[in-house]
């Protein structure tokens, strides 16, 4: 998920030098939630995995 918004926000670099706005605006808003649902999913499996090792402790 990650590469996918490093590729969408490169694109969006590279259509923004070549004069490519409306493309550019687009690449960016794909890669913003990319990123997003990237940190979101990372939480969530960091809260699962501390919960799974507080429940081996006991």
């Amino acid at each position: 998920m990650l590469r996918w918004a490093l590729a969408f926000f490169l694109i969006s670099i590279i259509a923004a030098l070549l004069g490519f706005t409306g493309l550019s605006i687009a690449a960016a808003g794909i890669a913003k939630i990319l990123f997003v649902v990237f940190l979101v999913i990372t939480l969530i499996f960091l809260v699962m995995g501390l919960m799974a090792g507080r429940a081996l402790r006991q």
